[in-house]
């Protein structure tokens, strides 16, 4: 970390040490916060824009509640980091994210700070309700406090947890942090009526101009704060054609906006609203990127920039220029050819556009993407209703949060027998995120469903061959899934061509053993079969490209000629690949020794992707060990 002056933050090892600091201290304790922030992030990526966002709310909470009794639920987790370094863990910071040290988001294993493991979006209302009602039936005074903000409250469960809020007895804070932007800028109808609650120019000077009237009248003044929120909601409530916004239409009290990077303020505030019984949202304006320009300037890059220079702000690469591309970045311009021969081609994202790469599209054709904001499960039913009348959305959504969206896949997509293409992006292990973001189980969870096409391309070439049959007339609901990161192939962009439905295709012949592989996981276990080859071990090797419907003939062959056949997937090996050749055997009176490698019921936590390869025994040398082993247990 870069030499600088924490007179202030380098007594702060808890929550108690910042309560006795005077309140005129805290502005320079932010900016000691924002520069601890900056430097550590420099060197060891992660989420920076919303963090910095957050520096200011996260001291005035931790200065007014009585945490870790009361209760703090960050929502989404990467707003967090300001919190984590108060409760105890700046010492620990420099290992956020990486292999053995401290998660990128809250966990209640990490820290009894941490009052809720959140890693997705948009359950911090729903969970912070709950915990204030056990409160409630307890009779214990707890304070609990839910700050929603970076795009979740577009999410569908907020909506659910603010419903359900108005009509059960409960103390919930909800602090609304509205900075218009999650990773790229929100969308939709929400954003805009946030927009003119704190914009529109007509109700700001009318609150000013009827301020200084009742202060001249001495109806109201700075010792009366109570009086002003008041004021300020009586003059909301005189805005709207129904007398309350929406908020207040679910008998919910609003305060608000508050300037969210004035801390002082921001204690006054609150300590005046905590005292008010029932739920209650505080909506305060912040910034991404605060205090540091270069963050503030390119709010979508600078959400996770990679290593920088703190000092010029320049982004460091480690690329030379000659590698494979991304994954996601070969869906993208491949998305964008195929749109440009296929005019029912439409594209839809869960607020990730950037992250995709279906910016692209969005770029040259924005009337032909959609972005949907935080709402997996409104996507893939969005996509499900534009392919009932003809068009052909190709929905891309992270494998983890495709989970949200499960109950849409099956009833809305599948069941209905749609056209709709659903892209799996950072399917498999994903690295420094941790065991929220791990793309382990849409092997799993989406093979037992019907009428599902499942694939997963081994290379560059094979993705945008999976992407063009996708594509072609009658071809159904089609899963696509692939990894986060880089592929193996420099020279990718090679003429579009349909693959086969149901087929797989064989990679290297052996005698030994048989490995059937699934994904570009393939391309690690070659490199280990070859090895294995130079010191006299030949094992077959087949690239299934499909898990459903599943390449039968490969498998009638594998069982008939080889006495042992081992399964690679990166996914959670119950219900996977490894499930489905097991099944095969049985079903059809077959009696191989089956191996599957692939991740045994755990959850991962963070870690490189190679770490974590290693550990779970998915690398070269794990796979390698574990077919020979396999290989020579007979011969023990």
């Amino acid at each position: 970390m870069a030499q600088t002056s924490l007179n202030i933050l380098q007594g702060i090892n808890s929550p108690d040490d910042l309560k006795q600091l005077s309140i005129d201290q805290l502005p320079e304790l932010c900016q000691e916060l924002r520069t601890f922030i900056i430097d550590e992030l420099s060197q060891n990526p992660g989420h920076l824009g919303a963090s910095l966002g957050v520096v200011e709310l996260s001291v005035a909470l931790h200065y007014l509640f009585n945490t870790p009794y009361d209760r703090i639920i960050w929502d989404v987790g990467h707003q967090a980091y300001a919190h984590k370094i108060l409760t105890g863990r700046r010492e620990r910071f420099h290992t956020n994210r990486q292999f053995g040290g401290i998660s990128g988001f809250p966990t209640p294993k990490e820290s009894e700070y941490d009052s809720f493991g959140v890693g997705h979006s948009s359950t911090s209302i729903s969970a912070g309700l709950g915990m204030s009602i056990a409160a409630y039936l307890h009779k214990e005074d707890r304070q609990v406090v839910a700050v929603i903000g970076d795009g979740a409250m577009t999410g569908g469960l907020a909506f659910e947890g603010l419903n359900n809020a108005s009509i059960n007895p409960n103390n919930l804070l909800i602090i609304l942090n509205d900075n218009h932007m999650a990773i790229d800028p929100i969308m939709g109808g929400l954003s805009k009526y946030l927009g003119k609650i704190h914009l529109s120019p007509t109700y700001n000077r009318l609150r000013f101009r009827t301020y200084k009237l009742l202060r001249r009248m001495h109806v109201i003044d700075e010792s009366n704060k109570g009086k002003i929120i008041r004021f300020a909601n009586s003059l909301k409530s005189l805005r709207s054609n129904t007398g309350n916004n929406i908020f207040e239409g679910l008998s919910i009290r609003y305060f608000g906006p508050v300037d969210g990077h004035n801390v002082e303020l921001l204690i006054e505030t609150l300590q005046k609203v905590k005292r008010f019984e029932g739920p209650k949202v505080v909506h305060i304006i912040t910034k991404k990127g605060k205090g540091y320009k270069p963050a503030e300037k390119l709010v979508t890059i600078w959400h996770a920039p990679g290593e920088f220079d703190p000092k010029t702000g320049e982004r460091i690469s480690h690329t030379n220029g000659h590698e494979p591309p991304l994954f996601q970045d070969v869906f993208g311009y491949t998305l964008l050819e195929l749109a440009k021969q296929n005019e029912k081609i439409v594209g839809v994202t869960p607020a990730m556009p950037s992250g995709c790469s279906m910016c692209f599209m969005m770029k040259e054709m924005p009337n032909r993407v959609f972005d949907v904001g935080i709402a997996e499960g409104h996507a893939v039913t969005f996509s499900a209703g534009m392919a009932k009348d003809g068009l052909l959305p190709f929905c891309n959504i992270y494998s983890s949060f495709m989970q949200r969206a499960y109950d849409n896949v099956i009833h809305d997509v599948a069941l209905q027998q749609l056209n709709v293409v659903l892209c799996v992006d950072r399917a498999g292990i994903v690295g420094s995120d941790g065991a929220t973001h791990q793309g382990l189980f849409d092997l799993a969870y989406f093979r037992c469903i019907p009428n599902l096409i499942i694939a997963s391309p081994l290379n560059e070439i094979e993705l945008r061959n999976l992407m063009y049959t996708a594509q072609l007339p009658d071809k159904g609901a089609f899963v696509i899934r692939y990894p986060r990161g880089r592929g193996v192939l420099v020279d990718w962009k090679k003429p579009l061509k349909e693959l086969p439905i149901g087929k797989g295709q064989l990679l290297s012949e052996g005698k030994d053993a048989v490995l059937l592989s699934i994904g570009p996981l393939g391309n690690i276990a070659q490199k280990a079969l070859k090895k294995m080859a130079e010191k006299g071990v030949f094992v077959a090797h087949y690239d299934m490209r499909f898990l459903k419907p599943i390449d039968e003939e490969i498998l009638h062959f594998a069982a008939k000629t080889y006495d042992k056949i081992i399964t690679l997937e990166d996914g959670v090996v119950s219900g996977g690949l490894g499930s489905a050749v097991l099944e095969f055997m049985a079903d059809n009176g077959y009696h191989p020794t089956v191996k599957r490698l692939g991740i045994y019921d755990r959850f991962v936590e963070q870690g490189t992707q190679e770490e974590l390869y290693h550990m779970l025994g998915i690398d070269e040398e794990g796979i390698a060990l574990s077919v020979e082993k396999f290989i020579n247990s007979d011969k023990l």
